[in-house]
């Protein structure tokens, strides 16, 4: 507070950023006494600035009057700047998507509107997780179990790994979560086993010479499992069953602990049923890195896959840019999105839900709604399923951020709707019309395809068998996928 007080009170450019700098200082150790990371100041300014409206800049109540400041008469408040009347007020509290109708916008404001939210420059990220890299490739265990300590709060860890087998203890999950877990394992071993080739490909291109092409696995792979803001047993499962069926040799998990210093059981007990050697107690770059070269007891891997934050995505590029490292990636994975295409035939609650489904990723995500030939009352019926299920989320406010950067669009026909979207080229699209089956056959662009009111995104996403994690994996199996 005296910091505070002092700022206030400073005039000239340099006593400004002076005591700029103590308040940011003592701000910070606040922070690092409540385990509040920059990561977490960060993520909050990001929804912070998804705000439209915010107050005038001057003192709240209480502090006002602490310090003997006054509030303005309500007639004067409301000569210099009119409060809101209250529909606004009821309009700026309902999350809803921009709508774009396609007849009457020019055809270049369209085109703006489809495309994606603009993304951070990646050089400051850069500069945070190249000495993180440097201090693990140096330090190896060590290092890694500094930068758990630090940023996972795991203070406990005295490893950061385990090894295979794992103990029963770290597996203790309920019979129904087993179960769903059994379940999803087998539809997606099922699935990528069928697309294994049943023999090379062997072909001769003109007399005498002969081409050819042969399958092997990668012999060592690392799978990073993201953890933060929700456990995601689903992207062990999409990525540790396909490298099992593939027949690599060494399996790494890397997935951030909790406080404790344990895993998610779910976790470990999809690792143990795809013969992981192993779960790296890590997050972030410092996985990254103990991957890409290896410590005293995490084994170094030939590739690394798996989304993950801005610094996990920063480090895979910077270690696959390594020679020395030997290593090479997926792909730099990038926000969430999903564009749902409906007609008059649409179940709403059904649209919403599918629209949320990737909304509720992060606040970088995009869903896009392409609405065919829908009338006011269908759209607006779409819209308050849209607010009532949102409202019911315990991420309302990550999803409240990416609606912010969200469109429905609303065409003419189905060729239209088709056409924006192959122009987007979505990651998920979800084709709710009438007589969907037919419709496939004018993508030309996307990761997958659902096809049917009754082909929900989450199932895709968890269960059915094909794979969430899309392109990732082409060098295991070349991914088309469209699920009916």
């Amino acid at each position: 507070m005296e910091e505070a007080e002092e700022l206030c009170r400073a005039t000239s450019k340099e006593d400004i950023a002076s005591e700029a700098a103590d308040l940011l200082y003592f701000a910070l150790t606040k922070c690092t006494a409540a385990g509040v990371s920059l990561e977490d100041i960060e993520r909050n300014l990001d929804l912070k600035s998804l705000k439209v409206k915010r107050r005038k800049g001057d003192a709240k109540g209480p502090w006002a009057a602490k310090v003997g400041l006054t509030t303005p008469a309500a007639p004067d408040t409301k000569k210099e700047e009119p409060a809101p009347s209250a529909p606004a007020q009821e309009k700026s509290s309902r999350i809803e998507m921009k709508r774009i109708v396609t007849a009457s916008t020019p055809a270049n404001v369209v085109k703006e509107a489809l495309k994606r939210p603009s993304q951070k420059s990646n050089e400051a990220i850069i500069g945070l997780v190249r000495p993180i890299i440097q201090d693990v490739r140096d330090n190896g265990d060590e290092a890694v179990l500094k930068y758990t300590h630090k940023f996972e709060k795991a203070t406990s860890l005295k490893s950061p790994v385990i090894h295979a087998p794992f103990p029963a203890e770290l597996m203790q999950l309920s019979a129904e979560t087993k179960d769903a877990i059994d379940i999803s394992f087998e539809n997606i071993r099922r699935f990528h086993s069928a697309q294994q080739e049943e023999k090379p490909l062997q072909l001769e291109t003109m007399p005498g010479v002969v081409c050819g092409r042969v399958s092997r696995p990668i012999e060592r792979v690392g799978l990073y499992i993201p953890g933060g803001t929700a456990v995601l047993p689903s992207t062990a499962l999409m990525l540790g069953v396909p490298a099992m069926v593939a027949g690599c040799k060494k399996i790494v998990f890397a997935s951030p602990p909790r406080s404790d210093g344990s895993i998610s059981p779910e976790i470990v007990y999809v690792a143990h049923k795809v013969g992981a050697e192993s779960i790296v107690l890590a997050g972030g770059a410092q996985a990254v890195a103990a991957m890409a070269y290896g410590t005293q007891s995490i084994s170094k891997v030939d590739k690394i896959l798996g989304p993950g934050n801005q610094f996990v995505t920063a480090a895979k590029m910077m270690v696959s840019n390594d020679t020395s490292a030997g290593v090479s990636i997926d792909m730099p994975a990038g926000p969430s999105e999903v564009l749902v295409i409906a007609d008059k035939h649409a179940n709403p609650a059904f649209v919403a839900s599918d629209l949320l489904s990737q909304a509720e990723h992060g606040v970088d995500s995009q869903v896009i709604l392409i609405a065919v030939d829908l009338s006011e009352d269908q759209l607006r019926a779409i819209e308050d399923e849209l607010d009532k299920q949102a409202n019911a989320l315990p991420r309302v406010d990550i999803v409240k951020g990416s609606i912010e950067h969200s469109v429905t669009f609303v065409v003419k026909d189905i060729d239209e709707a088709m056409a924006l979207s192959n122009e987007y080229a979505p990651e998920h699209l979800i084709l709710q019309v009438q007589n969907a089956e037919e419709v496939v056959s004018k993508v030309q662009n996307a990761g997958s395809v659902f096809i049917g009111q009754w082909t929900p995104e989450s199932v895709g996403d968890y269960s059915a068998g094909v794979n969430h994690s899309l392109r990732k994996l082409t060098l295991m199996f070349p991914q088309t996928i469209f699920f009916l």
